[in-house]
């Protein structure tokens, strides 16, 4: 063979080993971070997972006093909450004491006292389970539903700002009309062979009354917060109207976000933080109907921004109401949750943040998951973690131009639910 050919045979047979070893170990790679992240989510899911177990078996205190000792200004419930199936189960099942028509707002609930004395809301079932929600992204009634699954994604993401939700059924014969107090029991009436009732609230008509299945009703119950973190209610900045042909401001002046920024509580501590971290959360149950919200009172814009009214959520699925965002995308900022610092996004092409099922709790920006690197050459930079002498000015502006925002799902092993994949600031 001459030298030539020789030449060319081991060029070629170096090529051929050059790519199978680069995709060996690609392979390799992608496998072990497959399975790093299988052992990550079983991990996470071990973690979330909550038996309404009966009994408190380590402590003498009712599950209401422990409750009501994990409240603090920054979160609802702590990270570990070896006692929450108990609470949850005594949600679920202790008795009646007390039935009322619930507290202002514009859609039905109840008013419950349990034995105990711990106050709860009711909000019924209206709608079945594979009801979608036509019109705008706020219309319908409320979803009892939402509530308790926006209560385990508040839980996923390590928010801890929810109130504490789970489902439960009643008889509104024996159970809740025996206790009911008189303006309760005043809107109670029998829809053929259905117990109903419609209550006091803006939007509550005899004729829109929510029925049970005979007698039993299906809904949420939701923790009532201690009277001693007693609540402020606050404007949203980024509300909508609510009339026709009638825009808020936000939806139509991109560099809205620098005049939040010049008001109080916007203009120091983490309140604003906290309405990007809500637009987030908001944005993935699909609320759009965030036109307030509560804080604790007297804090100074200290208090967390509190995760009530989550019914409004899951209503439409082939829905992603985008200007949810607002916050997101007109302010670009993000919370490095472990220091409490606002991170600018970058505003260049192509930058995206990924988000994954793995170590949630530990992850910054909205605490979605605290993945390592993915063993991908698209991996984006990290620039959540870059100091700020590595920022650019113009990512210190906060009139980025022609940015886009969107989640997309992408394919994920069996035995992963989900992974979500953000693009923003220009990112297609």
């Amino acid at each position: 063979m001459k030298l030539k050919q020789r030449v060319v045979l081991l060029a070629i047979l170096l090529v051929i080993f050059i790519f199978t070893k680069v995709f060996l170990i690609d392979n390799l790679d992608t496998s072990a971070a497959n399975r790093e992240d299988q052992r990550a989510f079983h991990r996470m899911m071990t973690g979330l997972r909550v038996e309404l177990a009966p009994k408190l078996d380590h402590t003498l205190q009712s599950p209401w006093e422990i409750a009501a000792q994990w409240v603090v200004p920054r979160e609802v419930y702590p990270e570990e909450t070896p006692e929450l199936g108990a609470i949850m189960h005594a949600m679920a099942t202790k008795k009646i004491i007390k039935a009322d028509v619930g507290y202002k707002g514009t859609q039905l609930k109840a008013l419950l006292i349990l034995d105990g004395g711990q106050k709860v809301v009711f909000k019924p079932k209206r709608y079945s389970r594979d009801y979608v929600v036509e019109g705008e992204p706020y219309a319908g009634y409320d979803r009892h539903n939402a509530e308790v699954a926006a209560f385990h994604l508040d839980r996923i993401l390590g928010f801890r700002r929810a109130p504490l939700v789970v489902g439960r059924f009643v008889n509104l014969r024996t159970e809740i009309k025996p206790v009911a107090t008189e303006q309760l029991l005043s809107t109670f009436l029998t829809v053929g062979n259905n117990t109903c009732f419609y209550g006091k609230c803006y939007y509550c008509r005899e004729t829109e009354p929510a029925c049970a299945d005979g007698d039993t009703m299906e809904g949420s119950v939701t923790l009532w917060l201690p009277d001693v973190w007693p609540l402020q209610k606050h404007r949203h900045p980024w509300g909508r109207t609510y009339r026709e042909g009638k825009l808020a401001r936000w939806e139509y002046d991109e560099s809205y976000c620098d005049a939040v920024k010049k008001t109080s509580p916007y203009d120091s501590g983490p309140r604003l933080l906290d309405i990007i971290d809500t637009s987030v959360f908001d944005y993935l149950i699909g609320n759009a109907d965030r036109h307030h919200y509560e804080s604790f009172q007297d804090d100074e814009g200290a208090s967390m921004l509190i995760l009530l009214d989550n019914a409004k959520s899951f209503g439409n699925p082939s829905l992603d109401e985008r200007s949810i965002l607002a916050p997101l995308y007109q302010c670009c900022i993000v919370t490095g949750r472990k220091s409490e610092v606002k991170e600018r996004i970058p505003a260049h092409s192509g930058v995206w943040i990924q988000w994954k099922r793995c170590s949630l709790a530990q992850w910054t920006a909205v605490k979605f998951a605290g993945c390592r690197r993915r063993a991908s050459r698209t991996q984006p930079p990290e620039y959540l973690s870059w100091p700020a002498e590595r920022r650019a000015p113009e990512y210190e502006s906060s009139g980025l131009q022609n940015t886009s925002f969107h989640l997309e799902q992408t394919e994920l092993p069996k035995e992963w639910s989900a992974k979500v994949c953000l693009k923003i600031c220009h990112g297609s």
